[in-house]
């Protein structure tokens, strides 16, 4: 029976189309949309006809017939097809079975397979805030749909400071923070709140008795209004750099060489309190300001050289005559005594005895006790 229904169809000029579950086939009769086949066995006639297959697996119905389709036939198109059509303020996310399938920007419109549904859509208001929550930034990236999304990342210790079409919006604290593309640009720029050490180094400062050196400065700061800091001068570093400059090339130049030379800490506290005044109005807080290094010229240092060393010349022969009349004090003092004691003077005598027939094979005493207390003593080798 079917092979003969079969047969007659063939004989009216008909022929027959198998659909699958996952397509759909557009019927295009003499240029008028007629038909769309879902899945099963069709008969349709072949002359005059245009067949346009469909896959339904990206769930998209993308064809240059879309329009013409709505307009012409907007029945048949309701009954297969769904409109997701988001205003110039609002994006739609898509989903299907838990999973974003499709992002619609502003302005734009998507027209999907209604039979590869169901579809759930999430209206989203992206006049004001353009901020993602992560979980719908977590299951867009899942997705892979992060064509839509910009991310940021910030860094322990750091803070972000987001701008929208150039004009700041708000802070970001460490971690991570997705915000939608939708008509504006959105730009971050981190700044450091830890606390960092800037140096200054070679610096050339010609002191009041015109010598030039080069100084070395170190500081130690840290940002504490970010957004002040960032808003209020191009780079607040290079801000610091020039403060520190100039703060000491006004102060350093107002001391002598040895005034430099001999309390570095005294001169760095001058300069430090005009630093930290300007730039805690940056929102930097600017701690220990040190004085480092004080190099001086070649030439300079071969004087400073000899300088030093004559004067330690010079404090060492004060120690050597010191030395010198204290021992002569005590000798005087001693001959005193021994004049006025021969007793005293014969001890001695009889000590440097000692000591010389410590140093000798053989000693000859002549008249017994009497000879060694007064007569001459021979040593003999």
């Amino acid at each position: 029976m079917m092979q003969m229904k079969e047969l007659f169809e063939r004989l009216m000029g008909k022929t027959h189309l198998t659909v699958t579950e996952n397509h759909r086939v557009l019927v295009t009769r003499d240029g008028i949309f007629t038909d769309i086949l879902t899945a099963g066995r069709h008969a349709v006639k072949r002359r005059g006809t245009l067949f346009n297959w469909f896959d339904l697996a990206d769930g998209r119905f993308v064809s240059e017939h879309e329009k013409p389709l709505f307009r012409a036939n907007p029945a048949l198109a309701s009954a297969h097809l769904t409109e997701v059509t988001a205003t110039d303020t609002e994006l739609v996310v898509v989903s299907r079975n838990g999973q974003v399938t499709h992002v619609v920007m502003p302005s734009t419109r998507l027209v999907l397979w209604t039979d590869a549904g169901p579809w759930v859509t999430d209206r989203i208001d992206v006049s004001g805030d353009l901020a993602v929550n992560r979980t719908l930034a977590m299951r867009l990236m899942q997705a892979g749909k992060t064509l839509a999304l910009t991310a940021f990342k910030v860094d322990t210790g750091m803070v972000g400071l987001l701008f929208v079409d150039g004009a700041f919006d708000r802070t970001l604290d460490a971690g991570s923070h997705w915000f939608w593309k939708a008509g504006r640009v959105t730009t971050m720029k981190t700044v450091d709140m830890r606390q960092r050490t800037h140096e200054v180094t070679g610096q050339e400062i010609l002191t009041r008795d015109r010598v030039t050196v080069r100084v070395n400065l170190s500081a130690e700061f840290r940002v504490t209004d970010a957004v002040l800091a960032t808003t209020a001068t191009n780079d607040f570093v290079e801000t610091l750099h020039r403060s520190l400059q100039l703060a000491f090339r006004k102060s350093l130049g107002t001391k002598t060489l040895d005034e430099l030379l001999g309390d570095k800490a005294a001169i760095s506290a001058e300069a430090a309190a005009a630093v930290r005044t300007e730039m805690i109005k940056l929102g930097v807080e600017v701690g220990d300001i040190a004085l480092k290094d004080v190099i001086l010229p070649g030439e300079m240092r071969d004087i400073l050289n000899t300088v030093v060393a004559a004067q330690k010349e010079a404090e060492a022969n004060v120690i050597r005559r010191r030395e010198e009349t204290n021992a002569t004090r005590s000798l005087l003092n001693t001959a005193k005594v021994m004049a006025e004691n021969p007793v005293m003077l014969r001890l001695k005598e009889l000590e440097a005895l000692e000591v010389v027939a410590g140093k000798v094979d053989k000693l000859t005493v002549h008249n017994g006790t009497q000879g060694l207390m007064t007569d001459l003593v021979k040593l003999t080798d």
